[in-house]
């Protein structure tokens, strides 16, 4: 939630966890599409998910559940996968669209695989789909500290936006 819409949830007892950057992209000057990119299919889902665990801390990680979840948060989603061999999968991507609105839902690489291009691949095919649905705008949001991913959406052509995200909640 943005900090004015998160206010009425403080007032009932959620906390704040965490602060989040949100970036947006007007689609109107997209990076190369770069590298391959395939669909990510059933049988990548196991790999995905160690992939996840190896990229993202405590609650950030997604299960099956969360993964299923991912994948159904927009009303069109695309799931992407860049391999780097033929068995191995070194990044994955969920981009989804909702009326005019895109978002980068999800992205991670592999630490082994990073800085070889697969995150500005699968950045850039996920932009160029957009823009063929004739979305209006992309967002995406990381964490304040982590700046390899900003430095990825940026060098592709989001920008901060001045409101950033508030992640909250509760103990029941």
């Amino acid at each position: 939630l943005s900090a004015a819409d998160s206010a009425p949830f403080v007032d009932a007892g959620f906390a704040l966890r965490e602060r989040l950057h949100l970036l947006a992209h007007d689609l109107h000057q997209l990076p190369p599409a770069t590298g391959s990119t395939r669909r990510a299919r059933r049988h990548d889902h196991p790999a995905i998910l160690e992939l996840d665990a190896t990229a993202f801390d405590g609650d950030w990680r997604l299960d099956r559940d969360g993964l299923v979840d991912a994948l159904r948060a927009t009303p069109v989603t695309r799931f992407r996968v860049t391999p780097d061999a033929e068995t191995t999968v070194s990044g994955y991507a969920i981009t989804g669209r909702s009326g005019r609105n895109g978002y980068l839902q999800r992205i991670a690489v592999h630490a082994d695989a990073r800085r070889r291009g697969f995150g500005r691949a699968l950045v850039a095919d996920a932009l160029w789909w957009l823009r063929r649905r004739a979305v209006e705008r992309a967002l995406v949001n990381t964490q304040l500290d982590n700046t390899a991913a900003l430095s990825l959406y940026e060098s592709c052509g989001f920008r901060r936006l001045p409101v950033g995200l508030c992640v909250l909640g509760r103990v029941l």
